[in-house]
């Protein structure tokens, strides 16, 4: 093949450190914002970016030129310190060390987008520690 081809849809989440309630309604677009332009920049196109006051979830293409995990921390730290800098919240803020990183099948990425869309919503029905226990089971990484 002459060309390389790469199309791999990415759900990723992390949440704040110690699980604290720092995003909240008033700044989350901010901070929405910042991260998206970071995806962006790092030749990540983001589809969408949504949470909650303790976590975040971000649908995004990863480039070819970078791991999960590259991506993954600078995002965390390039926010953290955009945060810091600009006193977005009263707090200081950080996240926590980890972060959950899914592959997305071109079929299901509108289903993720609107499950990350809702996350208002969906988070009145269960807890970040349920959604996180679900997802675990359902990737397969529960303890054997």
């Amino acid at each position: 093949m002459p060309h390389s081809f790469n199309k791999i849809w990415i759900h990723a989440i992390w949440s704040t450190k110690e699980r604290m309630l720092l995003i909240n309604s008033s700044v989350e677009n901010k901070v929405y914002q910042f991260i998206a332009e970071q995806l962006r920049e790092q030749g990540c196109p983001v589809r969408i970016i949504n949470g909650m006051p303790d976590h975040i979830h971000c649908l995004f293409l990863l480039s070819p030129q970078k791991s999960i995990a590259e991506v993954i921390k600078q995002i965390k730290g390039s926010s953290s310190h955009f945060i810091n800098q600009n006193n977005i919240i009263d707090d200081k803020f950080a996240w926590q060390t980890g972060y959950a990183a899914y592959s997305v099948s071109e079929s299901v990425v509108e289903k993720v987008y609107e499950y990350i869309k809702n996350q208002k919503s969906h988070h009145h029905k269960k807890t970040f520690q349920q959604e996180h226990e679900e997802f675990i089971k359902l990737y397969g990484f529960e303890n054997k």
